[in-house]
């Protein structure tokens, strides 16, 4: 597609937690979390709110795009965690930015939102109906967590990461999948708003928490994984010596370490962040890409793959050759 990434940004709250932190409320500990998934610590809201996160972060990918709001036409928010049911996320991130005449809507697609986005906006971009678009991955997963469960609690994050897509006069995004697994739904849930009215009675099973089928969820995500990098090589003639970072979902280092150890892929490649950030759903790979960004480890013409999975569930992938 002839799209390309232009600018990229993130933001987190405040608040830092540890497994240390965890481990004086919950029956674990620091080499309990660590061996099992890879995270040392995760960023948790205080008060921040998701459109809060998001903001800021689509205001450090304009200034590093160098646009402004007005040059905005699309702005694509992913998350499960929306500040409100109405209005979307999107429309709140689009006033505060001024960008007046974009269409802003948000997506549901858990863990692979951000590629979700990339998808949608790409197809946006190319049909000439829009020139800049703003695609952010924003989560305040902590207010949908059991913080009694050791299972879940310790795995996630708040934060929110951000990227700006432009036209291209090169195809800068190639071999974009999206995909839904729907019979596979109740792996990963979590219940919306109780039905409640004068016809139905408070529903005592209700909550609001995530549920997840943990070794499903891994089963699923290594196949995923593999499954996507093959694609992507065969598609477009590539070996993996040929590619410069994996960007994978960042949900559990258990996860890349099995499909490293099955492919003997390098592992030097596969760009890994959960130790400081926890899973932090759609918000993971625009973050992570963020880093690789600013930390200038992205130079002309390399070659990235980006992976999500989760909820739904669901998958997406793309090749990007980065010209920014």
């Amino acid at each position: 597609m002839k799209v390309k990434i232009v600018g990229t940004g993130r933001c987190v709250p405040s608040n830092v937690v540890t497994n240390d932190m965890l481990s004086t409320f919950l029956d674990t500990s620091d080499q309990w979390i660590y061996s099992r998934t890879g995270i040392k610590q995760r960023y948790i809201s205080t008060g921040e709110s998701n459109s809060q996160l998001c903001i800021e972060a689509a205001k450090k990918a304009l200034k590093n795009a160098n646009l402004n709001g007005k040059d905005i036409d699309l702005i694509i928010v992913a998350t499960i965690t929306p500040d409100k049911v109405t209005p979307a996320t999107a429309c709140l991130v689009q006033s505060a930015i001024g960008a007046s005449s974009a269409m802003a809507f948000d997506i549901s697609a858990a863990c692979s939102g951000f590629v979700y986005g990339i998808n949608i906006a790409s197809q946006f971009i190319n049909s000439k109906a829009y020139n800049n678009a703003l695609i952010i991955g924003g989560e305040v997963l902590s207010k949908i967590l059991d913080w009694q469960d050791r299972s879940i609690c310790v795995l996630f994050g708040d934060g929110a990461g951000a990227a700006i897509l432009s036209r291209s006069e090169e195809d800068c995004i190639k071999s974009i999948e999206c995909v839904s697994v729907g019979e596979k739904s109740d792996c990963l849930t979590c219940d919306g708003l109780e039905l409640k009215n004068i016809y139905v009675p408070h529903q005592e099973e209700f909550s609001n928490n995530i549920s997840m089928n943990g070794k499903e969820i891994f089963r699923f995500a290594v196949r995923v994984i593999e499954n996507s990098i093959e694609r992507i090589l065969n598609e477009n003639n590539l070996t993996f010596d040929d590619i410069d970072y994996v960007i994978p979902h960042q949900a559990n280092s258990r996860i890349i370490e099995a499909v490293i150890k099955a492919k003997g892929y390098d592992k030097e490649k596969f760009y890994m962040n959960m130790s400081q950030y926890g899973n932090t759903s759609a918000a993971s790979i625009p973050i992570a890409l963020d880093e690789l960004n600013k930390n200038g480890l992205l130079k002309e013409g390399m070659k990235l793959i980006l992976i999500g999975f989760g909820g739904g569930l669901t998958y997406g992938s793309a090749l990007i050759n980065w010209k920014k």
